[in-house]
């Protein structure tokens, strides 16, 4: 059992003792300190959206939630099945001061979590979650009189809103999409996924729609994290029937994982590589070259393309709140994570696979080949993902600065970690928020080479604790 609680929301395996694991308890007193921080910072406004995934233990989670904050005074406005970039377009779109999206994201089944928005519907700060769990802490809520008590009402018109906002971009064509009369397949991992994106597809005028693991019931048919290691159905499915194009997402939608018609896939870092490719090529030409953000242990293939359209590239540090606050910063037309993570500020400053799935279908539609020959116009870049797992008595903080001091001749950044640059290769080292590990992330031009880099920065990191002993 775990329970994590972070400046972003609490996560936890459902069950256990209250603290040990994400029990109801737990549930009501995360919501109560959220509440009480929404009251506290929008005294005039009582609306706060929520939605859940599919998960088997979101329909409990989800009512503990909302008794908590209609026992505060808050009105609720309850999306049932949705996804979170859904629930963050409601947050705006209902005038609501915040939201809470009930999703543990890609972490297996026995885990839940209270994801928190703001009144933009974008994810709270560092400084406003400490205030949150400043008030879970001190357990310092003050419940409504029985006469003033939040109201409850359920809304299942927003994932239709969703794809209506999606179609209504300039940049999404749903003609050329129609016209390439595509065949896809789809793994929602059982999820709600598997509600709205044959929705969506539908809209755009897809021909063939396959459905594979499309049913919500939250018993997730593989590892829900959309890597290629847990993808092996569609991609069976795909290499035994012809598919333009497999299209994968997580249980709460803000990823997106793409397979080509033979089976290979796309690659997790490509996915916003290639929308990116797609919305700076085609930005009109009134506005300046489009800038992008990734953060600083995705690829350089975004750089790359980027400059290509005479735009400028910047790396934030690792989290989407960092993207989304870099974004703004630099006014940039795209951004996202190298996980599949698509940020679009012309829909909203958020992970949408939804907003993904339009963009890279207009792009392959009008590419006018296939999903691997357009995978092979861009650079190739391999990244090493490793971690070394730590004892507690190791200060993590003091051997990433003896591994600085080490490369102090070549480029380094320090606002998340330390990432050192070399020729054409980098390495990402930074301590993990929920674990007692360190993550090395490399990349090269070939993968042997970004092995090599990792384990050689592996190595030089079991030196320095050596010496520390």
């Amino acid at each position: 059992m775990a329970l994590i609680k972070s400046i972003s929301g609490i996560r936890g395996t459902i069950g256990g003792r209250s603290g040990d694991g994400l029990t109801p308890l737990d549930v009501v007193k995360f919501a109560a300190a959220f509440g009480q921080w929404i009251r506290n910072q929008h005294p005039d406004n009582r609306t706060i959206v929520i939605g859940r995934d599919g998960r088997l233990s979101g329909e409990m989670v989800s009512k503990l939630v909302s008794a908590t904050l209609q026992g505060l005074g808050l009105n609720v406005i309850d999306l049932g099945l949705s996804t979170t970039p859904t629930v963050e377009l409601a947050v705006t779109g209902e005038n609501a001061a915040g939201g809470i999206i009930l999703t543990a994201s890609h972490n297996p089944m026995q885990w839940n979590a209270l994801k928190l928005l703001n009144e933009k519907g974008e994810f709270i700060s560092e400084e406003n979650g400490a205030e949150v769990l400043a008030f879970a802490e001190s357990e310092a809520f003050d419940f409504a009189d029985v006469r003033k008590l939040g109201s409850y009402r359920t809304d299942t018109t927003w994932l239709q809103k969703h794809i209506d906002a999606i179609l209504a971009l300039p940049l999404v064509d749903k003609e050329a999409i129609a016209a390439r009369k595509f065949k896809l397949i789809v793994d929602a991992v059982n999820s709600t996924g598997g509600i709205i994106v044959p929705m969506l597809l539908e809209a755009l005028g897809v021909e063939t729609v396959h459905r594979l693991h499309c049913e919500p019931t939250g018993h997730f048919a593989h590892n829900p994290e959309p890597l290629p290691e847990n993808l092996r159905d569609i991609i069976l499915e795909i290499k035994k029937n012809e598919y333009d194009l497999g299209i994968v997402v997580d249980p709460d939608v803000d990823r997106l994982a793409l397979i080509c018609e033979d089976g290979s896939p796309f690659g997790e870092e490509y996915t916003l590589v290639a929308v990116a490719d797609y919305v700076l090529k085609n930005r009109s030409k009134d506005l300046q070259p489009g800038n992008t953000v990734s953060n600083l242990s995705s690829t350089v293939a975004l750089r790359d393309v980027t400059q290509k359209y005479g735009g400028k590239h910047s790396a934030s540090a690792v989290g989407e709140v960092n993207v989304v606050e870099m974004m703004k910063e630099v006014d940039a037309a795209i951004g996202g994570e190298g996980n599949g993570g698509i940020i679009y500020p012309d829909l909203h400053l958020g992970r949408d696979a939804l907003v993904g799935i339009a963009l890279f279908l207009t792009h392959l539609a009008k590419f006018g080949k296939s999903a691997s020959m357009l995978r092979r116009t861009y650079p190739n870049y391999y990244i090493s993902k490793n971690k070394i797992e730590l004892t507690p008595d190791i200060n993590v903080d003091a051997v990433l600065e003896r591994i600085k001091a080490k490369y102090a001749k070549n480029p380094i950044n320090t606002i998340d970690g330390v990432k050192i640059e070399f020729d054409k290769e980098w390495v990402h080292l930074r301590k993990s928020n929920t674990e007692p590990i360190i993550r090395i992330y490399s990349e090269s031009d070939t993968l042997s080479t970004a092995d090599y880099l990792a384990n050689k920065i592996i190595s030089d990191i079991k030196e320095v604790i050596a010496d520390k002993r």
